[in-house]
């Protein structure tokens, strides 16, 4: 793929220095949802997926970007930059731009070209893989020298800020600096990380995508982001915590009546503090090599997201039911922030192409949709490549 993208490249942009070739991952969330906000743990990896950015610097102020993914090519004066434009993907390398500005850091006079093969709207991070291999690349090319995890939180600006979306840590942390082999146990509220080797035995992990397509920043995503902050202000009035994720289910036990008349907060706030719990017992069973454990807590993950969160939907239902009516599946969850996207099913390498033909047909004739199947493979995190 880079070589054909150095093509494109040069047939988009006048001929001119050799531009420089970032990568950045997407990434699959094994167990741990909607924690991230709520200060929680979250337990993702990267994946074998990912998007490549071409970057070079030039004597015009101006911005260009385009994709091998979009038509929407944007060629863009510095008094445009800082422009929201509708619903565009240009939105995510420009919010990166105004995040470095914020900073006091100016960035002009740059051509882009990104490629992808992330699904789009599927639930697997390609917008903060976008933000990411942004931040990577004028970090490098400007010589900012600003660390990774600042890196992240300007990628998470650019979401937050920019383009509107409530999003956590957890997307650009992971993609930013996932290694190899491993899933990364990663505590949002302090962004203490542990990465965790993958051990997998046999088994394979498979993103089944729904498309049912969503738009997070016009979902009930920051719905849901409301709901929680008006939750833990109801939990204030009783508990001194700093977050959802720090109520235990001792603790949770005595709130119910305080949520008498708001039974669906007190939804919000059982699955944050029950999903915590599952984190810290999917790392343990990982640890001990305990996939049977892990995939029952994926499952339980799952019912808890459905019932108490309220963000599957009847599709993400269907592929988890499908999946888990198939022989050779220890596991299966909605990943992501739900609302439609994938799923995330841990089945045995022996029992692969069974469960891709069978899922594959009971969830048609469930819902009329036809899924899509990726099976990855645990990556690296954002990185410049050699060319």
């Amino acid at each position: 793929m880079a070589f054909d993208l150095f093509d494109d490249f040069h047939t988009r942009y006048a001929i001119g220095s050799v531009p420089r070739l970032f990568h950045a991952p997407g990434r699959v969330n094994l167990i741990g949802e909607h924690t991230d906000y709520n200060g929680g743990l979250v337990l993702p990896c990267a994946i074998d997926r990912g998007t490549r950015l071409l970057m070079r610097r030039t004597e015009s102020r101006g911005i260009k970007l385009s994709s091998n993914n979009f038509d929407l090519m944007a060629i863009l004066s510095p008094e445009e930059i800082a422009n929201k434009y509708g619903d565009h993907w240009i939105n995510y390398p420009l919010g990166v731009i105004a995040q470095f500005a914020k900073r006091g850091y100016a960035v002009e006079g740059i051509e882009c070209l990104y490629a992808g093969d992330v699904p789009n709207g599927a639930g697997l991070s390609s917008s903060a893989s976008v933000t990411v291999v942004t931040a990577f690349a004028i970090n490098a090319l400007f010589g900012f020298k600003l660390s990774p995890l600042e890196l992240v939180h300007i990628a998470r600006g650019a979401e937050n800020e920019f383009v509107g979306l409530a999003c956590g840590i957890m997307d650009p942390y992971a993609i930013a600096m996932a290694q190899s082999g491993h899933a990364m146990a990663l505590d949002c509220g302090t962004l203490s990380c542990e990465q965790v080797p993958l051990q997998l035995d046999g088994h394979h992990f498979v993103i089944s995508n729904s498309n049912q397509r969503r738009e997070l920043s016009e979902s009930g995503y920051n719905t849901r982001f409301d709901e929680c902050v008006d939750a833990l202000s109801l939990v204030q009035e009783s508990i001194d915590v700093r977050d959802l994720a720090s109520v235990s289910e001792a603790q949770l036990e005595t709130l119910a009546g305080k949520f008498a008349s708001r039974e669906h907060l007190f939804g919000r706030v059982r699955h944050v503090v029950s999903e915590q719990s599952r984190v810290v017992a999917a790392g343990q069973a990982l640890h001990t090599g305990d996939l049977k454990q892990f995939g029952q807590l994926m499952c339980a993950s799952h019912r808890s997201l459905a019932e108490d969160f309220e963000v599957s939907t009847h599709a993400l239902d269907a592929l988890v039911e499908a999946a888990m009516a198939t022989s050779g599946v220890l596991g299966s969850r909605m990943t992501g922030a739900g609302f439609g996207g994938c799923t995330v099913s841990l089945v045995a390498n022996d029992a692969l192409d069974r469960f891709e033909s069978e899922v594959a047909a009971c969830y048609h004739s469930a819902t009329g949709l036809t899924a899509d199947f990726y099976r990855v493979s645990p990556a690296d995190g954002a990185m410049e490549l050699l060319t």
